[in-house]
């Protein structure tokens, strides 16, 4: 196997954009030479994750309801940062907004492509520790719960499919093994 681009694109059209994302439309030929059609969602921010710790070992989950699944989801708190300003800069307003805390220390857990078949989406996933809580300052198009919780009964919430979001469960799990 090559790493090289077995994939040629012939065209390339924008079908759709917003604020967040841009939906395109290519006509390729496919890897085994035949002509195919493909979409891609480009995400205009990266998703960024962070799994806030205190020294007791609990952590803090964000419930919403996702108005793309039509239900209600707990997840770490997340959002977007803008591509070109630092991740880190912004998974601290974002912790910051959605739960009131702001963390001393600072540890990059993962790097995550959310759904590579269709989304050029790339996410990052941190560990906030020495933690100070003060107010939330939710967004407009947020209308958050949130708890605090031990980080083995967060676990158990993706055991159980009570967790669902990929990066909250792809975040949480390798934190389960860096803490084994």
């Amino acid at each position: 196997m090559s790493d090289s681009n077995p994939w040629k694109t012939h065209s390339s059209k924008e079908i759709y954009s917003n604020p967040w994302i841009t939906l395109s439309e290519h006509q390729v030929t496919n890897p085994g030479g035949g002509e195919s059609l493909y979409g891609k969602v480009h995400y205009k921010n990266l998703a960024l994750g962070i799994i806030p710790m205190d020294h007791e070992m609990n952590t803090w989950l964000v419930g919403q309801y996702r108005y793309t699944l039509d239900e209600y989801s707990w997840e770490i708190p997340m959002g977007g940062g803008q591509l070109g300003i630092d991740r880190l800069e912004s998974a601290k307003r974002e912790l910051k907004e959605e739960t009131g805390l702001r963390a001393r220390k600072w540890t990059e857990i993962m790097k995550i492509h959310t759904s590579n078949s269709v989304t050029d989406e790339v996410g990052y996933a941190y560990l906030a520790e020495e933690l100070t809580e003060g107010q939330t300052e939710f967004e407009e198009t947020e209308e958050l719960e949130v708890k605090k919780l031990s980080f083995s009964e967060v676990v158990a919430m993706c055991d159980n499919g009570e967790i669902t979001d990929s990066l909250s469960v792809a975040a949480i799990y390798r934190l389960s093994r860096m803490l084994s």
